[in-house]
């Protein structure tokens, strides 16, 4: 208790000072009003309840009270002391181990008032998907909209995280090794095992059997129940929607099944692509063949592969789109969670004359796993459909993503038909980010289905270099954070020139529907600004911005103050299993000092100005129209 005292006496020194500085920088504001709106500056506090508001948009972000508008004094109070003590580096490096001392001497109660005052009321909406619906009304009132996450994690320690991985990450019979080399890219290795290694911002699970599958499955149909407000019991909507079709829940590929299987179907993925490059040219990937089938059947014929019936196999199994671009495998066959995938992924070897596996051979239990993994995502998916809200699958290690990303593609492809529901993560710090998206674009075109994504910059950069430094493969990522920052932008402008196209064309343009995932200022407005250029308009519903629950404000609520669709991400979960995420959210923060600093600075402006108005007991009241 002494040293609490003392953090929060230093707190309140430190606070003061801040806002003295801050009565300076209020003095001095018109030095950037030509850059903001008048109009939002002149806004009301309490929103007039018989219109519908739409803010002018001050995109120097730099506007407070359009900011917090949203926000009692008290919460910006909070979010002050709350950023103040993630400045404090000893405090942060050490904050695990202070939260359990401190629910020790505590006790449960109050130590749990303690966090609802602080970091977990600041960071995390409620305990359960009905405490957080005040919070999720209030966000809607102010123009925002959730993306729902159940943050509960395990405390493992190291050792644990990096058995259990070890573990489900090795083929259950050793000897079944494949036909070809394999890719030290996608192999376990100890030394990275514990996947939340130099990881902050991302939530980790770890392998321990099927039933802690079922049990994730389970835990994001919640969520999607939350985010529909739907009530599972009597399987009717009660009350009105809080999103309207348009609530979104995150899930992880690594929480439904076996980790090993992600691996394995990641190095298929990229043994077929050489495979391919080998045989008929191109980059490996599959809009650069160019090859006709005839051609392809030609070369194997003459390769005189004595397994006859197995080529006649692969020759069957081959798959053409509208414009004739091949692809090797059923891959649509994969996700209807019937398909065996020792018998899917052999190919002739046109230099030894015989076919080849590119996965190593399953056990039948690994085979009934994945079609486990995939009959979650099924549900899941399904489910999402049935309640009208949508799936945004997130991106993981690149070590996975191939997999992760060619499921979810397929997953696209089945229930895409008539709206974007399900919704695959790009991270633009890896160099390979432009060609992927083109590519899956393409695919969506050909193949007809609506194509959604959400766009990172990534969370996984720090690992991803020491591991290809360890291991001894190519650096999958971007050197530097300008060239991350060009990949997204590049990618971001593809991706609105062709919903542009649609556009012009007559045809739907919500065929593309894309996320800007951001907390950067800059990229948020290089979105903005080219959405201005190309012709494209916040009602068409077709781009969002998103950034996390509690952090860069005076983005979100601005952008859906102002008729922009904006979307924070809500994490939720008792207490006392949220730790972990909360220990992350400090260590995030003390990250990213600059942004911290242009918030906290925000705040206290904000703070004062109430104080000076006498708008200290202000009540939010937000009759925004989210779009």
């Amino acid at each position: 208790m002494a040293f609490l005292r003392t953090v929060l006496r230093k707190c309140d020194r430190k606070y003061v000072g801040f806002l003295q500085k801050d009565l300076l920088l209020l003095k001095n504001q018109h030095a950037i009003a030509a850059l903001k709106s008048t109009a939002a500056a002149c806004a009301n506090d309490n929103v007039n309840a018989s219109a519908s508001p739409k803010d002018p948009l001050d995109i120097t972000f730099e506007d407070a009270k359009a900011a917090f508008k949203s926000k009692t004094t008290w919460e910006l109070v909070r979010a002050y002391i709350v950023y103040t003590l993630c400045s404090f580096e000893t405090l942060v490096d050490h904050n695990m181990k202070l939260m359990k001392v401190s629910r020790a001497i505590l006790g449960d109660r109050l130590f749990t008032a303690l966090m609802k005052g602080t970091f977990y009321g600041h960071f995390v909406a409620g305990e359960d998907q009905y405490k957080i619906r005040p919070t999720l009304e209030r966000l809607r009132s102010f123009g925002v909209k959730p993306i729902l996450d159940y943050s509960v994690e395990e405390d493992l320690t190291q050792e644990e995280a990096e058995k259990r991985e070890v573990e489900s990450s090795v083929p259950e019979d050793k000897a079944n090794v494949d036909d070809t080399e394999s890719l030290k890219q996608y192999s376990v290795d100890k030394t990275f095992a514990d996947r939340r290694y130099k990881v902050q911002s991302a939530r980790t699970y770890f392998y321990l059997n099927e039933a802690t599958c079922e049990r994730n499955m389970e835990t994001f149909l919640k969520c999607l129940e939350a985010v529909a407000d739907y009530d599972s019991t009597s399987k009717t909507v009660h009350g009105p929607r809080s999103t309207y079709g348009t609530g979104i829940t995150a899930i992880k590929l690594t929480a439904l099944g076996r980790p090993q299987l992600l691996l394995q179907l990641s190095e298929v993925i990229m043994k077929a692509r050489k495979y391919m490059t080998e045989i008929v040219g191109g980059e490996g990937n599959v809009l650069s063949h160019h090859t006709t089938r005839e051609e392809l059947e030609k070369k194997i014929r003459d390769a005189n592969i004595t397994d006859q019936a197995s080529v006649t196999k692969f020759l069957d199994s081959l798959t053409e789109d509208s414009k004739g671009i091949m692809h090797l495998f059923p891959w649509s066959g994969v996700v209807d969670d019937n398909q065996e995938l020792s018998s899917t992924f052999r190919v002739p070897d046109l230099k030894r004359g015989r076919m080849v596996r590119l996965i190593t051979k399953l056990s039948t239990k690994e085979e009934e796993m994945f079609r486990n993994m995939i009959r979650r995502m099924n549900t899941l998916v399904k489910a999402a459909q049935d309640m009208d809200v949508r799936i945004m699958v997130d991106a993981e290690q690149t070590y996975f993503q191939p997999a992760i990303s060619r499921l979810t593609l397929e997953f696209m492809r089945k229930y895409n038909k008539e709206k974007a529901v399900v919704f695959n993560t790009y991270q633009c710090y890896l160099r390979d980010a432009f060609n992927e998206v083109t590519t899956d674009l393409e695919q969506a075109k050909r193949q007809n289905f609506y194509f959604g994504a959400k766009l990172v910059r990534g969370a996984y950069i720090e690992q991803e270099r020491a591991r290809a430094a360890a291991l001894g493969y190519a650096d999958p990522t971007n050197p530097n954070f300008d060239a991350t920052s060009e990949m997204y932008h590049r990618t971001l402008t593809e991706c609105l020139r062709r919903i542009k196209e649609l556009k012009n064309r007559g045809e739907d343009q919500k065929k593309i529907g894309i996320m800007v995932a951001s907390h950067n200022e800059d990229t948020v407005r290089f979105a903005i600004e080219k959405m201005k250029e190309i012709g494209i308009e916040p009602e068409d519903k077709v781009i969002c911005f998103g950034q996390l629950l509690a952090m860069c404000d005076y983005i979100t609520f601005p952008l859906g103050q102002s008729g922009y669709s904006a979307y924070k991400y809500i994490p939720y979960g008792p207490v006392n299993e949220v730790l972990p995420y909360l220990s992350r959210r400090a260590q995030e923060n003390k990250g990213v000092l600059q942004k911290i600093k242009k918030e906290k600075r925000l705040l206290s402006s904000e703070l004062l100005r109430r104080l000076a108005t006498g708008k200290i007991w202000y009540t939010p009241k937000g009759n925004y129209v989210p779009v």
